[in-house]
């Protein structure tokens, strides 16, 4: 079955074959009769597509960022689309009339908060300068909301260029931080960032989203010193001047005990995720539906807010030559199946209204894995017009 399935098969088998997707029924297949503009669509941005003074050289030599490693991009079987062609070009994420065009496309399509990933490798930041002399310079910046995603995952040597390391998988970059490195952190991100008037804040406090709470808890060395840790970000944060810090957890798969406790215990304050996870499921609709059943058991686990997130694809088969067709999200992939999670999503912020309506989104460039909301040469601007229908109440599955 090609990933471009015909619209009408797409979403009757949306509902045929995911259970939790019968939460559209007739009485809700009324066009939403009031916008809402109190949402917030927050969509990940993956900066790499840009020279990077510190360790552009050693990393991606082309001078282009990864834009050297999606163009390699090779299809795995017949009809797959690889490489990824984008509509506007291999445009550099660090420059600020390119941003400025991306705040306009999402702002015109209902995303009004861009989450960066933030990244801290030895010792200093890295691909820090989409985010301080594209998105920051841009002139209609203050058209967005932004916040910081620390991405303190660990980074393999072959990861993100395997057409230069090969088959060396030894680690590259440790994402765990101890201490002092951590105070570091604490200080830049304050100083630098939740001073900007668009960063994004909930009752006030600026919000900041942890990736990696493993490496987290073995580079502090264990929860207790975490604790005392992130104790010592919310007062600092609190001497800057604010009510205080909204910390955020991206969370994987299901919940268990303990990490549960873990979320507990460090007094996170929300927790959401990158997108659906990595498993080798290859049809959208399961894929979705997973990624409901997984959303509601951490609702379930959890005391503190679930921001949902809705997840466009995946497919980051250019950084692995090994992967085929089993790793790739591809059947019943499109616009069309994207915007029915996506009203999954509202609905779920609209059945909680003691919590913000804040949805993340994977994510506005993730070409190298296969989800982003772009324009390419394939899609055009079908998938951020998904979101502006869903988003301003116009979305109706049974008109098309």
């Amino acid at each position: 079955m090609p990933d471009n399935y015909s619209v009408t098969k797409s979403i009757c088998t949306l509902f045929l074959l995911a259970p939790i997707f019968s939460l559209f029924t007739c009485q809700q297949a009324e066009i939403h009769e009031e916008k809402s503009n109190d949402y917030q669509v927050a969509a990940y941005i993956w900066p790499s597509c840009h020279h990077d003074e510190r360790f552009g050289e050693m990393l991606w030599p082309e001078g282009t960022g990864e834009w050297e490693i999606i163009k390699k991009g090779t299809p795995r079987f017949e009809g797959h689309y690889q490489p990824k062609a984008p509509l506007w070009g291999y445009e550099l994420d660090d420059d600020p009339e390119v941003m400025e065009k991306w705040i306009d496309a999402a702002t015109d399509h209902g995303i009004n908060t861009f989450i960066f990933d933030w990244y801290w490798f030895g010792d200093g930041p890295f691909l820090e300068n989409s985010l301080n002399n594209g998105f920051l310079k841009a002139k209609n910046r203050d058209k967005m909301n932004f916040y910081l995603m620390w991405a303190n995952h660990d980074v393999k040597r072959n990861y993100w260029n395997v057409h230069k390391y090969v088959d060396d998988e030894s680690i590259l970059w440790d994402g765990a931080v101890e201490m002092e490195n951590f105070k570091i952190i604490v200080d830049r991100v304050i100083t630098r960032y939740f001073k900007q008037p668009n960063y994004y804040r909930i009752d006030g406090k600026p919000v900041f989203s942890i990736f990696a709470l493993w490496n987290l808890l073995e580079g502090l060395g264990g929860i207790e010193e975490a604790k005392e840790a992130l104790d010592y970000f919310r007062a600092e944060t609190h001497k800057a001047g604010y009510p205080g810090l909204h910390l955020q957890l991206v969370v994987f798969g299901s919940p268990n005990e303990d990490m549960v406790n873990n979320i507990k215990s460090l007094e996170f304050n929300s927790v959401t995720k990158y997108n659906w996870g990595w498993s080798k499921q290859q049809d959208y609709i399961k894929w979705a539906t997973n990624a409901v059943e997984q959303r509601d058991q951490w609702d379930t686990s959890l005391t503190i807010p679930y921001f949902p997130n809705a997840s466009i694809g995946w497919d980051d088969t250019p950084r692995f030559p090994a992967k085929g067709e089993a790793d790739i999200v591809r059947f019943n992939k499109s616009p069309e199946s994207f915007a029915a999670s996506l009203e999954l999503a509202r609905k779920y912020c609209d059945d909680h209204p003691e919590q913000p309506k804040l949805i993340t989104i994977f994510s506005w460039n993730e070409w190298i894995e296969g989800g982003y909301l772009l324009p390419d040469v394939k899609f055009g601007f079908q998938h951020l017009e998904a979101v502006k229908t869903v988003m301003d109440g116009t979305y109706d599955p049974y008109s098309k």
